[in-house]
């Protein structure tokens, strides 16, 4: 394990489960995180270098769970020392690391996994399948929005630290909320499809959280593909109210994707008079003249919601979703254990990690650059459709 704060430790919470796995070694600088993960699985050992663990032949993978900046290098430095290897998302920083990345991939015979851990949530596999059936009808367009209300930020214990703590607020080494949340909206969008976008544009702010970050707390992100269908990508950290969604909107009906459900146009069980009584009940109409326009308010209807995966459904808040206390994360670190056994690499996990990421970096270019920005000849790939 090389990086041990959050995201390490709950890695090794779920190694702890995993039977054909056993941790050897766990690798941080800050001795405070190193000791914290070693207390969860004390036979490891500990040490500051991440070479001294790529150094060790008897070591067969590493899983990277550092700051963005550092994927890249490490994630190279681990395969030419013949690691297999397991790393969190994003791929890398900038797009032509991305590519690096990707080129050195190519020519290993290492298997590489990213933690796009919807690729292998049980839900998501299943709606896809769903979704290619033609349930939703054609795929006419795609909505993705992921709110929180934090600052971000986390306790520092001396101001030298803050950059090497806080390091998700400073561009040099994150990609903001496009690489932390984005990522894994954008690949399932494209998944839906099997499809890449060609062109984004978009606006970033700093809206709310003035201190001293770099990184926006506020991106509005509009891809476009060449057929004309859109990601319509929105993402802020100072209201929860609408949470985490991903929209995959067909003619026949809409699958959502995070709570596990579709809904169907023509299965409205709401008869239609029930609706207008209901609205006139509750004033809808009352601001309208008897002699005005034709004009009423579309209000949303009332879609039944049906479960992707039947007799797996909770209640919450009145809606009927999957559970989330599995989000396929705890699968696919024990498929990259197996591949460390067998060498098998996994299926178009590295690929669409590497459409996703380049895909979050080129629309923190176009809010920077206040641009459209088409997707460059140069880091384009052959598992890409356009």
């Amino acid at each position: 394990m090389i990086g041990s704060g959050s995201r390490g430790q709950y890695h090794i919470h779920n190694l702890l489960n995993i039977q054909h796995a056993d941790l050897v070694a766990i690798c941080d600088p800050y001795k405070t995180n190193l000791d914290a993960a070693l207390a969860l699985y004390p036979s490891a050992k500990g040490c500051k270098d991440y070479h001294e663990v790529l150094d060790d032949k008897s070591i067969d993978g590493v899983i990277i769970a550092t700051p963005l900046h550092l994927h890249a290098r490490i994630t190279l430095d681990a395969l030419a020392s013949g690691k297999h290897v397991f790393c969190e998302k994003a791929m890398a920083r900038t797009m032509e690391e991305c590519k690096a990345v990707y080129d050195a991939y190519a020519k290993t015979d290492k298997a590489l996994y990213y933690c796009m851990q919807r690729m292998y949530d049980e839900k998501y596999v299943k709606a896809m399948q769903m979704i290619k059936q033609g349930l939703i009808g054609d795929v006419v367009g795609m909505r993705c929005h992921w709110f929180r209300n934090a600052d971000w930020r986390r306790p520092v214990p001396s101001p030298d630290l803050e950059r090497w703590i806080n390091w998700r607020l400073y561009k040099e080494y994150s990609g903001g909320l496009m690489t932390e949340l984005g990522c894994h909206q954008l690949e399932v969008c494209n998944w839906a499809i099997d499809k890449m976008p060609f062109e984004v544009t978009g606006m970033g702010d700093i809206v709310y959280w003035k201190d001293g970050r770099e990184v926006y707390d506020s991106v509005n992100v509009t891809y476009r593909y060449s057929d004309g269908r859109k990601i319509a990508y929105e993402s802020l950290i100072s209201n929860k109210f609408n949470g985490m969604e991903e929209q995959i909107l067909g003619k026949d009906g809409t699958m959502d994707l995070s709570k596990g459900v579709y809904y169907l146009e023509n299965d409205n069980m709401v008869p239609g008079i029930r609706q207008l009584l209901d609205q006139i009940k509750n004033g809808v109409f009352a601001s309208i003249p008897t002699a005005g326009p034709s004009w009423r308010p579309e209000l949303r209807s009332e879609y039944v919601p049906h479960p992707v995966i039947s007799g797996k459904t909770s209640v919450n808040g009145g809606q009927s979703m999957v559970s989330a206390d599995h989000d396929g994360s705890d699968e696919i670190l024990s498929a990259f254990c197996q591949s460390c056994i067998t060498g098998e690499k996994a299926k178009n996990v590295v690929e669409e990690a590497y459409c996703s990421s380049t895909l979050c970096l080129l629309g923190n270019q176009a809010m920077e650059q206040h641009a459209v920005l088409q997707f460059p000849d140069e880091y384009k790939i052959p598992y890409m459709k356009f």
